[in-house]
C-alpha cells in the first residue's frame, strides 16, 4: 500500500467517514482517499518521493494538518491520526444538562489476586450539570449512584460488594458526587474538584475530565459526551476488608480505577421514549 493511516477520535473509536487528502509543496492535490468503515486507509496510489502535506477531514471534527515524507518506495505511512470535535477546546453551551443513564455508563477496576482485573459497572444512576454562563470554572455537577446496582458479571461477588465488608448497601444505599470546582488542565480537558460520599463518609475526590465534543441526537436534543476518571483508595472509605492468600498477595487490590463514559442532554430532562 502506498498510503496507509488509521483516523481515530480522542477516545479511541474508528472515524469511518474520514478522508485524507496529500497535497504536494505546490498546493496540488496528488491524492484522496477515504477511511473504511474501521477508520483505516489504504490506497495503492504510488507517490514521488519527497514532502507531502496531508489533511484528515470528517463532517463533525476539526480537521488536522500534518507533514509526510516519502521515500523511494513511494509509500507514505502516515499512522494514528487522532481528530478532535468541532467544538472541543470548550464547554457545551451554558444552561443545564441531564446525565443519560442509557448512554453511560459508570464502571470500576479493581486488581484481583495482584495479576488481573475484576471490571464492574453501576447499572442505576443520574446526574445533572449546570454550565455557567460566564465563568466556566463555576460550572457544576451532582450525581447520585444506587450502591445496591453494582454488577461485576458474578452473583456471588456482587452480594459480597453489597454487604458490610465493602458497600452496606442497606444502611447506605446511595453514592453521591458533588463537584466544588472547575480548572482548565489543557485544550480540551478540565480538573473537576468534587466530594464523593460513600458509606456515609465523604472525602474530596478530582476527576479528570475529557470533553468530547456536542451533537445532535435523533430525538432533536442536543448532547454532549463525556470521559472522566479517577482512583481512589478502599481504606479512605471504611472498606477494609482483605483475604491474603498464598505469598502474601492480597486478593484484592487496594486502589480502584474509577471509569466514567457519560452523555448528557441539554435541559432539564431526558426525551421522552
Amino acid at each position: 500500500m502506498a498510503l496507509t493511516a488509521r483516523i481515530r477520535t480522542r477516545d479511541g473509536w474508528a472515524v469511518s467517514h474520514a478522508v485524507v487528502t496529500v497535497t504536494d509543496m505546490t498546493g496540488t492535490q496528488v491524492l484522496r482517499a477515504e477511511a473504511d468503515a474501521e477508520g483505516a486507509v489504504r490506497d495503492t496510489t504510488e507517490l514521488a518521493p519527497g514532502a507531502y502535506t496531508v489533511i484528515v477531514t470528517a463532517v463533525g471534527y476539526a480537521p488536522a494538518a500534518s507533514s509526510a515524507i516519502v521515500t523511494a518506495s513511494g509509500r507514505a505511512e502516515i499512522g494514528a491520526v487522532t481528530l478532535a470535535r468541532q467544538g472541543g477546546a470548550e464547554l457545551p453551551p451554558p444552561g443545564p444538562w441531564t446525565i443519560d443513564p442509557a448512554h453511560s455508563s459508570v464502571g470500576a477496576v479493581a486488581q484481583h489476586l495482584g495479576i488481573s482485573s475484576v471490571h464492574g459497572r453501576f447499572t442505576e444512576f443520574s446526574g445533572r450539570i449546570e454550565i455557567a454562563p460566564d465563568e466556566v470554572q463555576k460550572s457544576r455537577v451532582e450525581a447520585v449512584i444506587s450502591a445496591s446496582s453494582i454488577d461485576t458479571g458474578n452473583g456471588m461477588r456482587d452480594t459480597h460488594l453489597r454487604s458490610a465488608d465493602f458497600l452496606d448497601v442497606e444502611t447506605y444505599p446511595q453514592i453521591t458526587y458533588r463537584s466544588t470546582g472547575l480548572t482548565a488542565a489543557g485544550s480540551d480537558r478540565w480538573t473537576v474538584h468534587g466530594e464523593l460520599g460513600m458509606r456515609g463518609i465523604v472525602r474530596p475526590v478530582d476527576l479528570d475530565l475529557a470533553y468530547l465534543g456536542t451533537g445532535s441526537d435523533p430525538w432533536g436534543g442536543t448532547r454532549a459526551a463525556f470521559r472522566a476518571t479517577t482512583e481512589l483508595r478502599r481504606e479512605d472509605f471504611a472498606m477494609n476488608y482483605n483475604q491474603v492468600v498464598q505469598a502474601g498477595i492480597a486478593a484484592i487490590g487496594t486502589t480502584l480505577r474509577v471509569e466514567l463514559d457519560i452523555q448528557a442532554v441539554q435541559g432539564e430532562s431526558l426525551p421522552q421514549a
